[in-house]
């Protein structure tokens, strides 16, 4: 197996490594100095082309070629400099490819360029209570105004990542309720900074909440303009799947796993078990899925840079990466022992959460339960694999619904 970009490649690396060597120097800075040198930061990366690459640069992209190998050193570079890579969360792994495929253009003018500035932050509004998986029967109504100008929404929703910073939402609302459940729900852009829209922070059973965790929301006559509308009126159930698209595939991204992994080689080494032929068992048994994970994205990688088509093989890694995160936690639980019994926090149950001992795993292994429902149930992303990767015959309940 030949894992080398070749020359032309590793002339670019240089290029890249020059680049970072000279732009990002943090020194010491802090709180504000720190944001704006970050932005700075950047903004230089954009004007090289090495950021938002497939965002048009009317856009505030750098619109550069699809050249995958380039983008992998580009990724590899700035994750060995620890500089800062493109703005995280919904927005720019969701919302800005959502809107460059299916929005218009005055909606691509008016959210993109703040989004990856950082200026907007989007919390995803599908899940509502009794309405997880099973996307298509959201309760959430929208109505149109008496001048068909907007939008007035009622309803809540639930399980919104990032919901404290969130400004804005992408959102499903059910829009005609006589229609059949897939067809009756149209996608909606929305200000959660007006009257009507109430958020709360939701307490996990890690013990944490605020700003760095889930919200749920409450829309009592919320508008959102109809030009704040994704695709057709009734049409969101089709919109929702480009946007879960781009979802899964930054979840099932292979980055991170193979850390994970070596702390838990390390944890078993702390808690003097890294000798028990029992535990190396489960850590060969882990390393070689792992593995296995990783030798997968270099095909899928390999495929995209030749321009061949992988066939089913991307709709595994999301269902992998949970499968393997969960094993992970799984044994990393049976090593800490009595020590995940308490969740140690700051004096008086409050502030912060900083280093701790082997129970700093508690947290991985509850996060752990949770992957397998972000970005789809693992049982729904079964079907998915078994239906469009395999062609297996649909679900009967689902195919009794069409």
């Amino acid at each position: 197996m030949d894992l080398s970009y070749g020359e032309a490649a590793e002339a670019f690396r240089k290029e890249v490594r020059g680049f970072i060597k000279q732009a990002w120097q943090p020194g010491e800075l802090r709180g504000a100095e720190l944001k704006d040198n970050i932005r700075a930061f950047r903004r230089a990366a954009i004007e090289r082309g090495y950021l938002y690459r497939s965002v048009p640069k009317r856009y505030g992209g750098s619109e550069q070629p699809v050249d995958v190998i380039r983008a992998q050193v580009i990724r590899e570079e700035f994750g060995r400099a620890r500089a800062p890579m493109e703005v995280g969360g919904n927005g720019v792994n969701m919302t800005v490819p959502t809107l460059l495929e299916k929005g218009t253009e005055e909606q691509r003018e008016l959210f993109i360029r703040p989004t990856i500035e950082g200026d907007y932050v989007w919390g995803q509004g599908y899940s509502e209570p009794g309405s997880g998986s099973d996307l298509a029967s959201v309760r959430t109504k929208g109505e149109l105004s008496a001048d068909g100008s907007k939008w007035i929404v009622n309803g809540q929703k639930i399980w919104t990542s990032q919901g404290m910073q969130a400004t804005h939402m992408f959102m499903l609302v059910r829009t005609e309720p006589d229609a059949p459940k897939h067809d009756g729900i149209t996608y909606l852009l929305m200000d959660l900074n007006q009257p009507g829209v109430t958020r709360r922070p939701i307490r996990q059973m890690t013990g944490e909440q605020g700003s760095h965790t889930f919200c749920e929301f409450f829309f009592d006559n919320a508008e959102a303009p109809v030009s704040w509308q994704v695709g057709e009126r009734g049409q969101g159930w089709y919109v929702s799947r480009t946007t879960l698209k781009h979802e899964r595939a930054s979840i099932g991204s292979a980055d991170g796993l193979g850390s994970q992994f070596r702390k838990l080689v390390e944890l078993a080494q702390e808690m003097g078990r890294i000798g028990d032929p029992l535990v190396r068992d489960r850590l060969a048994e882990i390393e070689g899925r792992v593995l296995s994970h990783r030798y997968t994205s270099f095909r899928l990688f390999s495929c995209a840079a030749a321009g061949e088509d992988p066939g089913a093989v991307p709709l595994l890694m999301k269902l992998l990466l949970t499968e393997i995160g969960h094993d992970i936690a799984l044994l990393a639980q049976d090593l800490i022992g009595e020590e995940g019994m308490t969740e140690p926090v700051g004096a008086g149950g409050q502030g912060p959460r900083g280093p701790r001992g082997p129970n700093k795993w508690l947290d991985q292994i509850m996060g752990s339960l949770g992957n397998s429902i972000a970005g789809g149930a693992s049982n729904i992303q079964r079907n998915i694999i078994g239906e469009r990767g395999l062609g297996l015959p649909r679900d009967l309940a689902m195919s009794a619904e069409k």
